[in-house]
């Protein structure tokens, strides 16, 4: 495979802080790398030096030739003013820029441009590329192409973006966190495609099932260099395992060795023989080595929940709507001592609302939400906390309380407690406005969890958390007495931290599913696999040869697949020549034509299978 990027050396720093030194690595064609690393090491910045948006320190940054590179922000934004299809189309790619002028020529209402521009885009293809557009869209669960993209949702916005990226067709695609603010069903959609396209892929990702699903490689960005596994998440995670290990059992020899090394300089004359000089320059190899610190600091999430009896919450015949839309309709429950339940459902179906309704944020139209007395909420909602950005971190947590009360009846005062959210003394006087959102997202946490709730509600936890912290809290909650509901896109999450899920399937409808969300999604699969078996075998005879055969091919389906065939001859004849010119022994350019000689074999896969597509209409 070619190498398409490389990285030599790169260094980056914000004032004092060194988040890259010497960073080397290189992505080959078809890698689809996944990096992983704590909240502040610089995983987004390397992502923006890459796409060109941020400069590096130092170092090299070299992309492949003619290899045409899209980048989705965690992020994105867009100018003021625009339409969806403005936006999805406001990229440099050529084929969007002449579609982009067509649209405007067609506003401005100039006929003769129009089809001056009409006549380029036949002879470009350039209506495949609009159909394209339209399409994805559509598949992104984004129908309205006029609505103003400021009007639009964060996952909405995102949706857009991700369309934008992936109608160019990009030979390397750059994500950062591209399963945020997208429900379920769209990360899944997501997860299909990527895991079946041909793309390069370069991502960061804390949605641990679709780096498995998706990645081959891994790179872990650790003591400001890159550590490099060859395999999905899974292996990754064994392999690390090792490497700590055999680095802890490495500094230990560097150490003894250096406490040897110590005992022989003390014993040295200040004026040491030149043949010592190896030997010193070793010594002071073996003290900077032994400097490394393999001790990681992990959040500590350890709070005391206070009595909660045994009546929790009744819900009885609650309704609620805005104006058409129907949230929930006659919806009764009676919620358990110790239940941990999933809320699971695409965006925009009311699982916030939900929650808010149940806290009494938001009143229901009818019915009623009888909670129970000796409950406490803590709630994480996906908004944030609304902390005033004026005052320091220190003070989000002492203008509750200035004693925290931690399991077990430990007590210990506002700093040590921040400490435990990696909020170091220096952190802690920090404005709050200068925070990252995973700084943010931990104070958060630490706000809501020292109030000591018995009644946790998450609502969207894992945004902007790393993998490391994920795992020490879905570890919290497993142990937690009290009672949970969580409502997250991350599949893993949810499996690792709840009983049971409601999925809310729009109209009101809620299921009260019996098992994670991979169960559901396995049961649900079933379930439509028997009904398409049913819906087949239960139709009339006729009906069912006419929906067997095949459909008839459109002239331009004709016409391609005519154009197929020749490609077709032509690749197969260009294969053989290859062949025979390595039988043959071949020559100073052997190199170059196995390059060639695997690009035709991909050509040929790729024509043969639409051929046989397009065969079956024939």
């Amino acid at each position: 495979m070619a190498n398409f990027l490389n990285i030599e050396n790169l260094t980056k720093s914000y004032g004092d802080r060194l988040l890259m030194d010497d960073l080397t690595f290189g992505v080959d064609e078809g890698d689809k790398i996944g990096i992983v690393a704590k909240n502040g090491t610089g995983k987004s910045t390397l992502l923006r030096m890459l796409a060109g948006t941020e400069a590096a320190d130092s170092g090299k940054i070299t992309f492949r030739n003619g290899v045409r590179v899209a980048f989705l922000e965690q992020l994105p934004e867009f100018s003021p003013g625009l339409t969806v299809l403005d936006a999805a189309l406001d990229s440099d790619d050529e084929l969007a820029v002449l579609v982009r002028r067509y649209e405007e020529s067609i506003a401005a209402g100039n006929g003769e441009a129009t089809a001056e521009i009409a006549h380029e885009m036949d002879s470009r293809q350039a209506w495949d590329y609009l159909d394209r557009m339209k399409q994805t869209l559509t598949m992104l669960g984004i129908n309205d192409l006029g609505a103003r993209m400021e009007n639009l949702s964060g996952g909405q916005r995102k949706r857009v973006a991700l369309a934008r990226v992936v109608i160019r067709q990009p030979d390397f695609l750059i994500l950062d966190e591209p399963t945020n603010h997208l429900d379920i069903a769209m990360i899944e959609w997501l997860e299909n495609y990527l895991r079946r396209s041909r793309m390069t892929l370069l991502m960061v990702t804390h949605d641990r099932y679709f780096l498995d699903r998706v990645c081959n490689r891994i790179i872990e960005l650790d003591n400001r260099t890159a550590y490099i596994y060859d395999g999905n998440f899974e292996y990754y995670l064994r392999r690390r395992a090792e490497r700590i290990e055999a680095m802890g059992a490495e500094l230990a020899r560097v150490r003894n060795t250096l406490r040897r090394e110590q005992e022989w300089m003390r014993r040295q004359p200040q004026a040491r023989a030149g043949k010592a000089k190896f030997r010193i320059d070793s010594f002071y190899d073996l003290k900077e080595r032994s400097r490394m610190n393999l001790t990681e600091k992990n959040v500590e999430l350890r709070a005391q929940s206070s009595y909660i009896g045994s009546k929790i919450f009744e819900a009885t015949d609650i309704s609620k709507r805005f104006g058409d839309k129907v949230i929930l309709d006659g919806f009764t429950y009676t919620f358990a001592r110790g239940e941990k339940l999933g809320l699971v459902g695409g965006n925009g179906v009311g699982k916030s609302t939900f929650i808010k309704m149940l806290q009494g944020l938001v009143p229901a139209d009818s019915g009623e939400w009888n909670v129970g007395t000796t409950v406490r909420f803590g709630y994480y909602s996906q908004d944030g906390i609304a902390f005033d950005s004026s005052k320091k971190v220190i003070d989000a947590v002492t203008e509750i309380a200035d004693e925290i009360v931690l399991g077990g009846g430990e007590r210990i005062s506002p700093i040590p407690y921040l400490q435990r959210f990696l909020f170091s003394g220096a952190d802690q006087q920090k404005y709050i406005h200068t925070l990252s959102g995973g700084e943010r997202c931990r104070l958060h946490l630490a706000v809501v969890l020292m109030q000591q709730p018995n009644f946790l509600i998450l609502d969207e936890p894992t945004n902007d958390l790393d993998i490391v912290t994920l795992g020490i809290l879905e570890e919290f909650l497993t142990e937690f007495k009290g009672c949970l509901i969580v409502i997250s896109h991350d599949r893993f999450f949810i499996d690792n931290t709840v009983d049971h899920i409601f999925v809310m399937q729009g109209n009101g409808v809620i299921k009260d599913f019996p098992g994670t969300y991979s169960e559901y999604r396995q049961w649900a699969d079933r379930q439509a696999s028997e009904a398409a078996k049913v819906t087949v075998s239960d139709a009339p005879k006729a009906e069912r040869r006419h929906a067997e055969r095949p459909e008839r091919m459109s002239y331009k389906e004709r016409v391609e697949f005519e154009k197929l065939e020749k490609e077709i001859e032509a690749l197969s004849a260009e294969k053989k020549e290859l062949e025979a010119y390595f039988n043959a022994g071949g020559g100073d350019d052997i190199a170059e034509k196995s390059q060639r000689y695997s690009a035709v074999g991909d050509l040929l896969d790729e024509k043969e299978l639409r051929w046989l597509e397009l065969s079956e209409k024939s």
